[in-house]
């Protein structure tokens, strides 16, 4: 029964490669899967926090998510030199072993959930893109969304995620130029301003803003369940927390850069998704589009884990193999479906982007990067841990359930 388990909770966190990836590849890997569409909402997330607070919050997150990355690293290592035949490839895995079945099943739903509220990101976003690049003339960003169903359900029917893979690399793409360009616009709007930098905020009066910021400066830092993936992908598994520490430092200094730009070009009239600020020219446009092809096509890859979470649990893999019938194939595909429809109800419900990016990453986010690897080191290196990173440990873990609950009741009730 537990062989089973575990096979279900693999692909949630394994490499989808054997093969060793070198320092540079595994430089591209951390950036490919911390960096997401999030970015975006960063200037947003400036306007609410101020620059000041903003560009802190920011760092304070990249440090403390940095430290808790090498905390799942440090309790993998400890379990594997107690236990060599016993392995914890997976984030779950390490649930089990330190509150066993309870603890993966609670580890495990998290990144579940987290993996759906990140679809459901994926479809507003491209629901308020398309919306914008209508300018209203068009449908309601609901039925944009709606209108993605039947593509998503086809493309989910996929069976190989490398077939998918070149759309991967096209929305990484999209999301540099969309950078480079809203980089652009911002310079060129502030300098047609002539603004002072006096004229922005730089650290809010509405104290109820700042766990809404830095909801979605955390939801920024994703990725962060692939960690023991990528660390055991790397040919030279030792030098992973050195080029973890200069990739994370690179990628904090141009949200933080990013986050700036935006909030200083547009000050109160930044949006959500900061592309909606950009002007109605070809290139931006194109910009827009570009972004939504790339994660029309990237949705699959999200949907993944989750469809191997359903169909584990329906036992449709291991009992239907060698299904003569074809029923297995077509349970399957009707799963598949239902899980897309789903989330695109769900994410007709969501009002904004950037109100929902920060609601998961106060949660969900909040959960799975700080308040579990504390836990886990806690309980793994118990009364060995000097006072100080046990005290450390502590306020981790107690800043994040704090966080978790603080930030949560403010983007319920609005900033």
């Amino acid at each position: 029964m537990e062989h089973d388990t575990k096979n279900i909770a693999t692909p949630l966190l394994e490499s989808p490669s054997s093969k060793r990836a070198s320092k540079l590849q595994t430089l591209g890997n951390i950036i490919v899967t911390v960096v997401g569409t999030g970015i975006l909402g960063l200037p947003f997330a400036f306007r609410i926090a101020g620059w000041v607070a903003g560009s802190l919050g920011i760092a304070v997150v990249g440090v403390s998510t940095y430290y808790c990355m090498l905390l799942l690293v440090m309790c993998r290592d400890k379990l594997a030199s107690e236990e060599p035949l016993v392995e914890a490839r997976t984030y779950g895995d390490l649930g089990y072993r330190c509150f066993g079945t309870s603890g993966r099943f609670v580890t495990e739903l998290i990144i579940v959930v987290a993996q759906c509220a990140g679809s459901v990101a994926y479809l507003v976003f491209i629901g308020q893109n398309i919306d914008s690049v209508f300018d209203g003339h068009g449908a309601k960003v609901n039925s944009y969304i709606f209108i993605l169903v039947p593509v998503e359900i086809g493309l989910s029917w996929i069976g190989s995620l490398s077939a998918l893979a070149p759309f991967s690399v096209f929305a990484d793409v999209c999301n540099v130029l969309a950078m480079g360009i809203v980089v652009k616009e911002d310079i060129q709007q502030a300098l047609g301003d002539g603004f002072s930098i006096g004229q922005r905020t730089a650290i809010t009066s509405n104290i109820g803003g700042l766990p809404f910021a830095a909801g979605m400066a955390v939801f920024c830092f994703e990725g962060f369940g692939m960690t023991l993936a990528l660390e055991n992908s790397m040919q030279d598994r030792s030098k992973f927390p050195i080029l973890l520490a200069q990739t994370f430092s690179g990628i904090t200094l141009v949200y933080i850069l990013f986050g700036l730009c935006g909030y200083m070009a547009f000050g109160e009239e930044t949006r959500d998704i900061v592309t909606l600020n950009l002007p109605r020219n070809w290139s931006s446009l194109a910009v827009q589009v570009g972004l939504c092809l790339g994660l029309v096509f990237t949705f699959p890859i999200m949907l993944h884990p989750i469809n191997e979470i359903v169909e584990g649990k329906l036992k449709i893999i291991h009992r239907n193999n060698n299904d003569s019938t074809g029923l297995g194939n077509i349970v399957k595909y009707i799963s598949r479906a239902i899980v897309v429809v789903v989330l695109a109800v769900l994410a007709s419900y969501v009002p904004e982007f950037g109100v929902f990016a920060s609601f998961v990453g106060s949660t969900l986010c909040a959960l799975l990067s700080f308040v579990l690897p504390a836990t886990f080191h806690l309980k793994l290196f118990g009364s060995s841990l000097p006072i100080w990173q046990k005290s450390l440990d502590s306020i981790v873990l107690f800043c994040g359930l704090f966080f978790a609950v603080y930030g949560t009741y403010n983007t319920i009730v609005g900033v």
